[in-house]
């Protein structure tokens, strides 16, 4: 039903035991901020059902990222961190239709999400992506690098 990705650059020996799920750091901290790069792309999903199972992403996205030669992974971070960024697979069906998998169940985990929540998703091209979380009542969660900022002042 659902075929890997094509990734730029990436061979296909990775695996379900893959560290694709654990966050990495980025090379350059100062090119990671959302106020720096343009946003090519944004959507807004709504978790419905179990939100660490597979997530469909909207069908516009879909075809717009197949000019990036269907990105096989999609790096995910919190919106105005550039710290974390959380590697997930994408897969898509026959239909072309592109869901989050591996990855993205720990990347639920970590950021206790649940269904009824509201993720603004912004993607800056070479398969990165910026993601806000609002909580059921639509107030924006904070976010791990949110907690060190204000810990610093």
């Amino acid at each position: 039903m659902f075929g890997r990705g094509r990734g730029r650059g990436r061979g296909s020996s990775r695996g379900r035991g893959a560290s694709t799920s654990s966050p990495t750091t980025p090379s350059s901290s100062s090119s990671d901020m959302d106020d720096e790069r343009p946003v090519l792309f944004e959507f807004v999903l709504v978790l419905k059902g179990d939100p660490r199972g597979i997530q469909r992403l909207p069908d516009t996205f879909a075809d717009f990222a197949a000019g990036d030669d269907r990105p096989g992974t999609l790096h995910l971070r919190e919106a105005a961190c550039g710290y974390y960024r959380w590697i997930v697979d994408v897969i898509y069906d026959v239909r072309g239709k592109m869901y989050l998998h591996i990855g993205w169940e720990k990347f639920a985990r970590h950021h206790s999400l649940q269904a009824g929540f509201v993720l603004v998703f912004s993607y800056f091209g070479d398969r990165d992506m910026s993601v806000k979380v609002f909580d059921e009542q639509r107030c924006r969660r904070n976010y791990h690098c949110d907690i060190a900022e204000e810990d610093d002042d």
